[in-house]
């Protein structure tokens, strides 16, 4: 590579940092994803290929968003709206089990019924990722088209890598300094409850458009 196409790091960094900002902004809040990681990482069943899928899953769509898939998807209301109504389903779905946990306490510890499978935990953590329209909205859509603002777009994207990360990382390694609160039957009713509460919310919303 000729010396004078190099990109000096301080022209890199602005970019990076104004992805990494937008990135974390948009995956701390309570959503599908965010309960399964925490669930699993107050359980500490397969934490890691749990992080490691939705890490990985955030990198590859955010590079499609950034190489300008984004702007092609928006342009096709009857896929957006496909991919709308498969994911408010899932998210249904999920809402009814983890409203069923609510109400039985004797399945709410995290130790009271067989660790699932490593095949069946990735699986869920996948259908997680990319049955839930928010990601495609958020990951491809939104950051791909902030990204094209930025110069160097590339770099934007590597900052909402880290961010995403960092964030998955923190929230299944850190979940376990939970155990103690949620040790209690009433405490894991609860937060099945709010989980449920957040599915359906959700799903109502990408229902009502």
């Amino acid at each position: 590579m000729p010396v004078s196409s190099v990109v000096p790091v301080p022209d890199l960094l602005p970019s990076a940092v104004a992805g990494f900002s937008v990135s974390l902004a948009l995956i701390v809040a309570i959503g599908a994803q965010n309960a399964f990681v925490l669930r699993q990482g107050l359980r500490r069943e397969h934490v890691l290929p749990v992080v490691v899928a939705c890490a990985a899953s955030d990198a590859l769509l955010i590079a499609v968003g950034i190489a300008g898939l984004g702007t092609a998807v928006a342009g096709r209301p009857g896929l957006l709206a496909a991919i709308r109504y498969a994911g408010a389903a899932f998210l249904l779905g999920y809402a009814v089990l983890a409203a069923r946990r609510a109400l039985r306490p004797g399945a709410l510890s995290p130790t009271d019924r067989p660790p699932a499978t490593l095949g069946a935990t990735v699986l869920a953590c996948l259908a997680f990722t990319y049955l839930n329209p928010h990601v495609y909205l958020d990951t491809v859509l939104l950051l791909g088209g902030v990204a094209q603002q930025y110069e160097q777009r590339w770099a934007f994207g590597a900052g909402a890598v880290v961010a995403s990360a960092a964030w998955f990382a923190a929230l299944g390694g850190g979940a376990h300094r939970l155990a103690p609160l949620l040790a209690r039957t009433s405490a894991w009713r609860v937060l099945d409850g709010v989980v449920a509460v957040v599915m359906t919310g959700t799903a109502a919303a990408l229902l009502l458009g």
